[in-house]
């Protein structure tokens, strides 16, 4: 395939060589929507019934504009609106916003949730930064409202109540160079557990790690992780295929706290990629942006993610800083040396680091 950097010159590029359309997934509030672009045409197919709605994608003196195209109708559900908008961005993914023109029947619901502003002239306008921080696109089981909070103390530590863990898919996203569906689901320790000890026995994971053994010392960590409060541990997965293994934790109750001015709701996560043919740029680019992503979006209070690699993994390292997390700091663990990385929310957002810098381009899948 070949490798493009990745704006909005290049993929209209891209788009007026190929002759094939682009295909997208789109699933707001769990309802997958199939969405195609060719020739300034976006069209979206509910899954649930095969129903199709026809929008105009295109851009005009330097404004990209999403317009409603069934002159016939003016009804559409607002979960339509967000796949086609999600498609919009992911096509165009180097615009700060999109232009509306359509017939806005719930028009509350949109504004009071930030999809949708209400431009100067008089024109809708949806934002990048407020788009990309709607949980219901994303997060499969988002709360409606942020939880209650109860300070407690555990382990000598004071900090909030957390929720109760999730359960099943909490996060799913359309990749659109890899033309697959990224998710990240909980673990079951019965059904993961042979995946688990392999990953935790490869070599190159184990470097890491440290944590090789046997069924049942692999069950023992697992279900010790699963009786934490403050970590939920989590199967990555692409197209419903397990490849890593992510391990997410508030950081007020972590070992963290004590190395730096910790926030009540600051996010860490750490990770172990276990199959083999699913590492490198393409995927990474990814998963790291993902789990970023779902950490903000799981509790809008996180302004906050840390990470804490050992400090000679300078792979992970460079990883981390193409996308956007700052390296504060070299630490002392009693187990190892380590770099204290950091990303801001307002960075992640502002930024658009859910886009890789440079990466395959979304539309160079269906190139040779």
């Amino acid at each position: 395939m070949d490798l493009y950097q990745l704006n909005d010159q290049s993929c209209d590029a891209v788009l007026e060589q190929s002759a094939l359309p682009v295909h997208l997934l789109s699933c707001p509030d769990q309802i997958r929507y199939l969405v195609t672009y060719e020739d300034r045409i976006l069209s979206v197919q509910d899954s649930r019934n095969e129903q199709e709605t026809i929008w105009h994608l295109y851009q005009q003196s330097g404004q990209l504009i999403l317009e409603w195209g069934d002159l016939c109708s003016e009804q559409f559900e607002v979960t339509e609106l967000l796949a086609a908008v999600e498609a919009a961005f992911a096509i165009f993914p180097h615009q700060k916003k999109v232009y509306l023109s359509v017939p806005i029947q719930q028009s509350a619901e949109l504004f009071d949730s930030g999809v949708l502003v209400k431009a100067d002239d008089g024109r809708y306008v949806v934002y990048v930064e407020f788009f990309w921080q709607q949980s219901r696109i994303w997060h499969t089981s988002p709360r409606s409202q942020a939880y209650p909070i109860y300070t407690v103390f555990s382990q000598g530590r004071r900090h909030p109540l957390r929720p109760p863990k999730p359960e099943g898919t909490v996060y799913q996203r359309y990749i659109t160079w890899l033309g697959r569906t990224l998710s990240f689901r909980t673990v079951d320790a019965d059904a993961d557990l042979k995946c688990f000890n392999r990953w935790m026995n490869d070599p190159v994971v184990a470097e890491f790690w440290q944590e090789t053994g046997d069924f049942s010392k692999h069950r023992t960590y697992l279900e010790g992780i699963q009786a934490d409060p403050h970590v939920i541990n989590l199967i990555s997965c692409l197209d419903d295929e397990p490849f890593g293994y992510f391990e997410i934790y508030w950081a007020k109750e972590d070992r963290i706290a004590p190395y730096y001015d910790v926030d009540d709701f600051d996010r860490g996560w750490h990770v172990l990629i276990g199959e083999p043919h699913l590492r490198g740029k393409p995927f990474v680019t990814a998963w790291l942006p993902s789990i970023s992503h779902y950490l903000f979006l799981d509790d809008d209070r996180t302004q906050r993610v840390v990470i804490e690699p050992r400090a000679d993994n300078d792979k992970m390292i460079r990883n981390l800083a193409r996308c956007g997390y700052a390296q504060l700091k070299e630490f002392d663990f009693p187990h190892k040396r380590a770099m204290l990385g950091m990303l801001l929310r307002e960075r992640f957002f502002a930024e658009q680091l859910w886009v890789p810098r440079n990466t395959i381009s979304p539309h160079s899948v269906s190139l040779s």
